[in-house]
This record gives structure tokens, sequence and C-alpha cells, in this order.
């Protein structure tokens, strides 16, 4: 094993690890998606738990599993299986047959990993905040557990997205200006991407421009741990409400969806304050201002919405390479945490 070692952990949340950490993740992964030699996980298996549907996530997690020699085994809860309960101490008379207490054990029994997907409900967001469904699998499984997507965090998406910070700027990141933008959306989204992706570049220690309106702030004590990370690795983080000041000289541009914690709960009052802004989706006439930047973005997208046609299907897009990194990410991910 390299010297990095992260076998056994949780996979949570980017900061739980060290730059050094997750450099080493994407060193693998980029090793692999040059398909050298092969990894073995054979005899492994990977039980995927999904509380919300999942296009990019599922398949790259389920095809790398299978690459690996592992068997992958993926319920959808609510579908394939029954909801699950998981707040302490409730009386189990509604129409949740089983507690997340006693799956997780269960769980862990059968399989090496568990990965699970959640969804914030958005109504409150400290109970969001505190990813109880996520939480109460940690406190309970005792095999190593991976974030899927949660309420407040991506790491898996974060992993793919400085694997495509590193590929886009030949392998130095360092001080390489990078935008994340805030953009329109039909409906409130949650702060997991964005927020993961602040902490990945910032990581690549890339000077990283928050730009968003007033009232769309991201989670002010993640904001200021990605500015230390930043620093530690050689960049910065700033955040402004100026997006053609942010666009200047930029070289990368991350355009992203997020919810007003403003707002919380109350999406049709956000929705209404969104009405009176300016336009913040990424054009062709905005990239112009750029240094020829790269377009990044996790998909979905809404086209024409976020971003405009000639941005997406334009040749500095890389959204495509970077859904592709998804795989490679992941299975390094997974032979970190199992290989013996």
């Amino acid at each position: 094993m390299p010297k990095v070692d992260i076998r056994g952990r949780d996979f949570l949340r980017l900061s739980d690890f060290s730059a050094e950490e997750i450099n080493s993740i994407i060193d693998l992964a980029s090793e692999m998606k040059k398909e050298q030699r092969s990894w073995s996980l054979a005899g492994k298996t990977v039980i995927m738990l999904f509380f919300n549907s999942s296009l990019r996530t599922r398949t790259s997690f389920e095809i790398g599993t299978y690459q690996l020699g592992a068997h992958p085994v993926v319920l959808n809860v609510g579908q394939d299986s029954w909801d699950l309960e998981w707040k302490e101490g409730i009386v189990m008379n509604g129409d949740r047959p089983e507690h997340i207490k006693d799956a997780a054990k269960v769980l862990s029994r059968y399989g090496d990993v568990i990965a699970v997907r959640s969804f914030p409900k958005m109504q409150s967001y400290e109970e969001d905040r505190a990813d109880p469904i996520l939480s109460a699998f940690s406190r309970y499984s005792s095999t190593p557990l991976i974030n899927l997507e949660s309420a407040v965090e991506h790491p898996c998406q974060g992993l793919a997205d400085l694997m495509t910070l590193r590929e886009v700027f030949n392998g130095v990141t360092r001080r390489k200006k990078v935008v994340l933008t805030w953009a329109p959306h039909i409906k409130p989204l949650p702060l997991a991407v964005p927020h993961s992706f602040l902490m990945a570049a910032a990581m690549g220690g890339c000077n990283v421009v928050v730009a968003h309106p007033p009232k769309m702030d991201l989670e002010p004590e993640l904001v200021e741990q990605a500015k230390q990370v930043a620093r530690q690795a050689g960049g910065k983080v700033e955040v402004t409400h100026d997006q053609a000041a942010a666009f200047d000289g930029a070289e990368v541009i991350y355009a992203k969806s997020w919810l007003s914690r403003e707002f919380y709960g109350r999406p049709k009052d956000e929705m209404a304050y969104r009405a009176t802004l300016p336009s913040w989706t990424v054009t062709e006439e905005k990239m112009a201002a750029t240094s020829r930047a790269k377009f990044m973005h996790c998909l979905p997208v809404r086209r024409n919405v976020v971003v405009d046609d000639s941005v997406l299907d334009g040749e500095d897009c890389v959204v495509y390479q970077q859904a592709e990194n998804r795989l490679h990410a992941q299975k390094a991910l997974l032979v970190k945490l199992l290989s013996e």
C-alpha cells in the first residue's frame, strides 16, 4: 500500500481528509484512467442505498465495482426495500417498519462497504445540516461508509472535480483562477455540490472566487475552512456578488445553482426573490471575458437556464470529461478503502 493509508475510514466529507490524502486518491484515479495495470477487489461486496434517484452516481459506482471484480448490491430505499426510520427513541407505529440502527448493523455483516445517497427535505436547515440519515448509518455501521451525496456535501463529486481540474491544468492547479458561480434553476437545490467543489478546489491550491447574488451564501463555517485549506495549499478563497468581476480572467467556470439559507423551507418566497435578480445564466458573452476558461458542471444541467447551449456544446466545455472522472475517482476510493 502507498504511504497514505485511509483503509477502513468513512468517506463522508472532503474536509475529514487532508489535501495529501485526497490527492493520493486522485493520483491513483489518474493511474487507473491510463489503464497501466489491473486492480482487484475480488470477493468484496459494495452495498449501495439510494434514498433518491441517481444517474451518474449509481451508474459509475455500480460499473466501477464490477470492473474491480467486487459485487455491487443496489437498494432503492422505498422502492426495492421499505423506507427506513432514523430518529432516535421514536415509537415506530408509522409507515417505516425498520430503523437504520438495525439495517446498518445487518448490512455491515453482509458487505465490506456501505454507500448511502440521501436527499435533504429542505424544510429545516438545522435538521438537514446534521445529515440525519448519513449520521445514523455512520453511527451504527461497522464497515466503512461512503457518502454518495447528502444535504451538505457530495465528496465523490468533489474527487472527480479536483481530478478534472488537475487534468485541465496539466497537474498544476496552484493559484489558477477558478470561479464557482451561482446559476438560476427552476427550484431551490441543495448545497452539497458547491460545498464539495469549493473544498476540492481549495485543496488544489486554486485561487477560488465564489460568485453569488446576495442572500445565496454558502455555509459560513465551510467557507472559512476552505479559506484555511486553500492558504495551506498556496491558494485563496474570495467571495463576491459581482459575477462579471469574477469571470474576468478566470481559467475555469463551474456553474451550479443552490438554495438560499435565508429562505430555507420557503421555496415560493425564494423563487419570488430570484425573480428580482439580474440574469446569472452563463452565456457565451460572459465566457468571452474569461481567459479561455473551461466550463464545468456536475450534471444534470438545465440547458438555457443554468448555461446556454453554445457554452455547453462548445469546445471549452469539459462536463463529460468531468462525469467520466466520477468512475475513475470512485474506483480509486474503493481500492484505497478496501485493499488489504
